[in-house]
């Protein structure tokens, strides 16, 4: 079973932004950073919109049913096509989906999720 790992944070805006004049004084004095990936949200409440019922099934309706476009997905998931766009993009910005795009013919994206379970490491 793959699984995706992905660490989630609780940062008030402040914290973001004392970490950045952090970072900043560190480049000044030429000092590395360490890259740090995860996802971070102001509240639990933020991340409860982001991550929502309707979001996680269109992730299990892509990696059970493999939808060649965003049409057929919204036709498996019966919504309309601008809701599962909005949702789509949310989840590929989240990192959570992967979007083939066709080089030649129609402009079609053909969305992908590659693992089985989402692994979340919630930072407090």
């Amino acid at each position: 079973m793959r699984v995706k790992r992905v660490k989630i944070g609780i940062k008030s805006l402040e914290d973001v932004l004392e970490d950045t004049k952090e970072a900043m004084k560190k480049l000044e004095q030429g000092e590395k950073i360490k890259s740090e990936k995860g996802l971070y949200f102001e509240s639990i409440e933020g991340f409860r919109k982001a991550l929502t019922p309707k979001r996680l099934e269109l992730l299990r309706l892509i990696r059970e049913k493999q939808p060649e476009s965003i049409q057929e997905l919204a036709r498996l998931a019966k919504r309309d096509i601008k809701s599962i766009a909005t949702d789509i993009a949310i989840l590929e910005g989240l990192g959570l989906i992967d979007m083939k795009r066709k080089k030649e013919g129609r402009r079609e994206s053909r969305p992908t999720v590659n693992y089985n379970a989402i692994n979340l490491e919630i930072v407090v």
